[in-house]
Order: C-alpha cells, then structure tokens, then sequence
C-alpha cells in the first residue's frame, strides 16, 4: 500500500473526500473479494471473522456516507463468489441469501428498532405490541440447500453466488443426518430445505490424528474440512468424513403448511431432520439479550463450533412484508461472538515467499486448541507488525482465533518472557536458494524478494495460481504436484504445462501415477486450452489485477491480441513519462494507451502503473506470447446496438437508492438502449437519474449543468 493509501485507509469515513472514498472503496472491495475466494471456494482463509466484518462494515460505511460508490461489482451486493466448475451448476428456486451481522448490543438494538418501525409502517402493528424472534445458535459450517419431490431427496446443492450453486447430490446422501425420505404429514409436493453441514469437534481431532498417523498434512479446522469433504468429486471419500447436518430455512415451498418459523422447525423434526436444539422463541428484547449471554456461556463446551445467534421474526406473513435489502432480509439477523483466545509458545518465526514475491513472516507455536481447532501456525502479516508487537522466539503468546479462521497474535505475555530473547530481523535476503535482496516497497509494508521470476518460490506460487479455479481450473493438477513437478523440472514456466501431454510417459513413472490418473490429467489439460479472456488475464497473475478487474479490462479491450498491444504500448509510454504522474493531471498527456488504461473502471494510475510495470519485464511478455502459441483466447462479445437505440453513444450516471429495480438492472438497461454507464459526472455526462439520498453526484450535475431525472422518469423512458 503506497503511503497516500495508508493515510486514507487511516481516516474515518466522515472525513473522507468523495476522492478518497472511492479510492478506499476500491481498495477494500479488492481486499474483501480476495478474502471471500480464499474463504468460499478454497476454504482456505488467512484472516479472522473479525478482520474480514470490520473490513465490511468499513466499506458499508463508505456507501452509506457515497451512495453513488455502490456498483455490481461491490461486495455489498453480492452473496458469494460465482460457484466453480468442478461440479454442475444448480439454478436455486429461490435465492439463498446470507445475514447482516450485528457486533454490539447497539446494533442488535438498532435491529428491533429497525424492525418495528417496518411493521408499524407496513402492517397495523401497535406500539406495544410483542414481536416474537425465534433465536437459534449459528452454526459454523457450509450452507446446502436440499430439493424433495414427493417426499424424496432429489438433488442438493451449494449456496454458490445465492443465485447458482454447485450439485453434490451425491455426497449429501452419504450424510447420516440426511433424510432419502420424509415421513410424517403435511410435507410439501415440492420444497427446499436450507441447512448448514458440519463436523463436530471430537470427530475432526480424530480425523485430524489419523492424518497425521498416516504422514498426511493435518486439517485447519471443522468448518474447512467439512466443506472440503462435500466437494470431493469421489462420493465414498466424503462418506468416510463425519459430517452432520442441521436444518433450519426453507426455499421454495409448494405449499406452504406453516405460519410461524417455530413451527416450521417443529415440522422439519417431525419429517425426519436434525435441527439444532439450542433454539428458543423469544418474545422481548431482555429474552433476546439473555438467550445470547447463556449460548454465549455454553459455546465452549459444545460438540460443534458456532460464531453467533441468528435472530429471525418468527411470523412468516411479518418476513414477507419486512422484505429484503441488497443482499440480505430486513427481517433477520446474526449476533456474532466475539473473538476467541487462548495462551500458547512461540517457538520460531520463518518467512513464507507468495508469487508476487511478498515475504510474509509466520509464527510456528506450541500446538494450541482454540474453539475446538488446533492451531500450530500464525500469520504475522509483515515487518512492520512484527516490530509492533515485538513478539520473540520463546514468548508465550496471545493467540485469537474469530470463528473457522487462520488465527493471529495479538501479542506476548511480558511476564512469562525468558530472560534472553532477541528481537526478530527481517531477512535482507530472500529464503529462496538465489538468496536475492529484499527491497521495501514505498512506505516498507511489504518487502518482496528482487529476484522475479527467477525466485523458485515465486515462480511456484505462480503455477499454482495459474492453474486454480478462478484461472485456468486444472483438475488433478494441485499445488502438491505443481511443486513435484517443478522441482523435477517437468514444469517452469505456465507453457509448460501444455507440453505435458508430450512427457506422459515420463509423469505415468512417477509414484502415484497410474494410467487412470495421467489419462485424466491429459484431458483435463486439453480442456483448458481454450479460454475466455478474463480467465486468460486473471491467470497471468499480474500484480493488483483480480478476478473482477479481469472481466473488466476483458470487455473494454475485447480481444487478447488487441489487449497485449494496448499493454505494451501503454507500458512503453508510462516509462518515458515522469514517476511522479498523477491523476489531477492529464494521463492522456503521457500516451494514447496509457491514458485509455487509467480511465477503465476500477483502474486508475497506481494500478494502471502496476500493470506498465509488469509488461515493462520481458520475460513476462515472453510467458505470455508462448503461451499465445498453444491456447485459443475467445474474444468477447459485445452487446450489438441498433442505429436508432435511444441512447445510443450517450453517457449515464445513476445516484442514490433506486426502489423499482437493482443498481445493476438499471444499468444492464441503460446498455441495452445503447448507453455507456459510469459511475463519476463530468461535462461529457448526458444524463443522471436521482434516487433516493443522492449525494454530490446529484449536486454536481446541477452545477454542470446536467440533465437529470427521477427514478419514475427513469422507468417510463426506458419502458
């Protein structure tokens, strides 16, 4: 992070100019989305529940205060990542969305007010009169969502992005806890029971002890290792895994037999389900509060892990006109616990090199039980956090683990310091066998290792990337093998990877290795050799690009020939131009392709900068050429816009709180009349549409002299 960027991400909201809000909106979107892959679809997460909610309640913030910040590709308005391809996709019949959290009795608070004020609104709703919450413990585990017809178990899935998930119908019905039929009376013709899988405590220690007896890596935790087993693609590996199930929602339901979620609950026992016997239905707030307290007391000697309470309005007719905002119901809500902690040794730092050459410094501990997870391992994130907590080799530390995460330390127990300790010393050379210098980057968070692509490290990290879900989605080629195969020299450079199906015979020698498994391999490789250009782009591992600025610069440059020599040449132009390039000043004035570069949404000259940087090194546009060589990149296809659209070549801003329609329909329609939607208004602004608690977008159109319109305008020009 640049030390301009650390000043921003330092202040408070209500301090922020609209330019620096959009600037630490970016930054935390980027950062929320890298975490929610780590988390939903490697369910291999490196930060706390507790990091991860402040980093959204920050960004909630910034939209509150800069409505018009709010975009598709904000982590507000989305439930999940897009669900991988390892198993078939599964339309749900209605969408499967997750809660707000609340972390303070404030925010609880603020939650029954918020409540009641919407049924007084909506409903004939007294001012004293009793809203009944049904409470219920939250468990730790993976959302599924089971289909029955007539009765039987037809198909089970994924949450997904909560409008698509993945089919492991097959693995569901290895779990004991998973009724193939219903018994009992008034069970819908046709509906969807909502749940959560999980692994107790005692189980995932056994579990966890076989691994180890049998030379395997043990398991982070239950939460992880559960949603692991239900994605295996061998149905009889997830039946030898312990895992359970808890019902507690319902999707779609034809019909609907019950009125109240209490009642739905005694339902789902009477027709064969597992519900979590820590629920009660509580009619005032003091229940409320008490309910939490008492769970909260309770949770450390529980067979399963939870992180919180849910709270939902018990009246389904009340749920039906409370209704939904954005991403969740207005109508329900999870209390999260606090963090955990616990005391364990410090026994050594070693330093971990990413693939873009990031030296992270890691905590080996003494193993500890911290909510039923065994934690050897700790970030320690980077130089400047080691300094300030000044832990040491021999410390007894404070561990903090906030529900299913990797943990971190907090700091040492100075009383229990030995008497001879030293201070760590961030190496000045990289671990890696070149032993190359290590440099800071500006400000000195993150110091990275000189040596590039030659690192070994780096360059296995990066073959690991490329071939991960959210790239080129390799089956069978996982970090294991990548590493195996690098260190045999079968693997280099991403080109390579396409050469395997040349070396065949020299991988089916290797140990492991059958027929069977290369054959598969050798599909799965050719399968991949087409591929959409986002995908292509997001592989390349270029620093500050993600998944969502891929697709982006994939639409605005469209084919991956006409891309490479838009980089080059903006590459080209950025290195002639002054280092102290700004956005207040012309970018365009450094060069046609530069300019063009900074002004693609979500791009601006830092990451702009990143980009010139990477194909400035000429052996990354040599990866890249070869690998031109041997892949079709499918171009994209843009939307076709007739002659006489109404729209056409015009461009529109949308501000404020839209009610008849999504940010993101509004503007899909916009595009579908042939406009060109952004998110900032200027001179070149044709039109901005108003919704509710518009901001500066709206006052700046005024003074520009911009034409602007209310919603309903909106709605019956674009009819």
């Amino acid at each position: 992070m640049s030390r301009a960027a650390k000043v921003v991400a330092a202040l408070q909201v209500d301090e922020m100019t609209e330019r620096q809000a959009r600037a630490e909106h970016k930054r935390l979107a980027d950062e929320i989305a890298h975490h929610d892959k780590l988390y939903h679809e490697k369910d291999d997460p490196e930060i706390s529940d507790a990091e991860y909610d402040r980093l959204r309640q920050r960004l909630k913030a910034i939209e509150a205060r800069f409505p018009q910040l709010v975009d598709m590709f904000s982590p507000t308005q989305k439930v999940a990542p897009t669900p991988t391809t390892a198993f078939a996709k599964v339309r749900h019949a209605k969408p499967m969305l997750s809660l707000d959290n609340a972390f303070t009795d404030e925010e609880l608070q603020g939650f029954l007010d918020r409540v009641r004020r919407g049924l007084e609104r909506e409903t004939d709703l007294k001012p004293d009169a009793e809203i009944a919450l049904s409470c219920e413990a939250k468990i730790d585990g993976l959302s599924i969502s089971l289909r029955y017809e007539d009765g039987v178990f037809v198909q089970g899935a994924t949450r997904g992005d909560g409008s698509t998930g993945e089919d492991v119908t097959a693995n569901l019905k290895t779990i004991k806890d998973i009724p193939q039929k219903l018994k009992g009376k008034d069970v819908p013709k046709a509906f969807d029971v909502r749940g959560e899988v999980y692994m107790e405590r005692n189980a995932f220690m056994e579990l966890n002890a076989r691994q180890v007896a049998a030379g395997e890596k043990a398991y982070v935790n239950p939460r992880n290792t559960a949603a692991g087993s239900l994605r295996q693609l061998d149905p009889e590996i997830t039946a030898r895994r312990p895992l359970r199930f808890f019902a507690y929602a319902w999707g779609e339901a034809e019909p609907r037999a019950w009125k109240t979620h209490s009642e739905y609950l005694k339902l789902l026992k009477e027709w064969g389900f597992k519900i979590n016997p820590l629920t009660k239905l509580c009619r005032t707030a003091d229940d409320v509060r008490a309910f939490y307290r008492k769970i909260g007391e309770e949770r450390p000697s529980l067979p399963y892990d939870i992180d919180g309470v849910v709270y939902k309005v018990d009246r389904i007719d009340w749920q039906e006109r409370l209704g939904f905002v954005s991403r969740a119901p207005r109508w329900a809500i999870a209390h999260k616990f606090p963090a955990e902690q616990a005391r364990t040794r410090l026994k050594g730092i070693f330093i971990q090199v990413g693939r873009t050459g990031a030296l992270t410094p890691v905590a080996d501990l003494e193993p500890i039980n911290v909510g039923g997870v065994v934690v050897a391992r700790a970030t320690l994130h980077n130089a400047d956090e080691i300094e300030r907590l000044d832990v040491r080799e021999g410390d007894m530390v404070i561990v903090q683990r906030a529900g299913d995460v990797i943990p971190q330390v907090l700091g040492f127990v100075p009383e229990e310091r030995p008497k001879k300790t030293e201070k760590f010393h961030f190496p000045t050379k990289c671990p890696c066998p070149l032993k190359t210098p290590v440099k800071s980057e500006e400000g000195g968070v993150v110091r990275r290792c000189s040596g590039g692509l030659e690192c070994p490290f780096q360059q296995v990290e990066r073959l690991r990337y490329f071939v991960s879900r959210n790239c080129f989605d390799i089956e069978g080629l996982g970090g294991t093998h990548i590493e195996n195969f690098f260190n045999d020299g079968l693997l280099k450079i991403p080109g390579d990877i396409f050469r395997l199906p040349g070396k065949k015979d020299l991988i089916r020698k290797r140990e492991g290795w059958g027929d069977l498994s290369v054959n598969n391999l050798i599909k799965a490789i050719e399968d991949r050799k087409t591929i959409s250009l986002d995908r292509f782009i997001n592989a390349l591992g270029i620093p500050l690009i993600g998944e969502a600025t891929a697709k982006i610069m994939a639409q605005e440059y469209g084919d991956v020939d006409d891309w490479l020599a838009e980089m080059l040449k903006a590459a080209k132009e950025r290195k002639k131009a002054p280092d102290d390039v700004k956005k207040e000043k012309a970018v365009a004035e450094v060069g046609e392709s530069y300019g063009r570069l900074c002004n693609v949404e979500q791009i601006g000259v830092t990451t702009a900068d990143a980009i010139a940087a990477f194909f400035s090194e000429g052996h990354n546009v040599e990866i890249i050429r070869d690998l031109r060589k041997q892949l079709t990149v499918e171009a994209v296809k843009r939307r076709a816009v007739a002659a006489d659209a109404l729209l056409k070549d015009k461009i529109v801003v949308f501000t404020g709180e839209l009610s008849s329609m999504t940010r993101d329909a509004a503007k899909a329609r916009a595009e579908e009349l042939g406009a060109k939607v952004t998110d900032s208004v200027s001179k070149k602004t044709s039109l901005v549409v108003v919704g509710e608690n518009a901001g500066s977008k709206a006052r700046k159109a005024a003074e520009l002299g911009v034409q602007t319109m209310t919603e309903e305008e909106w709605v019956k020009l674009s009819r």
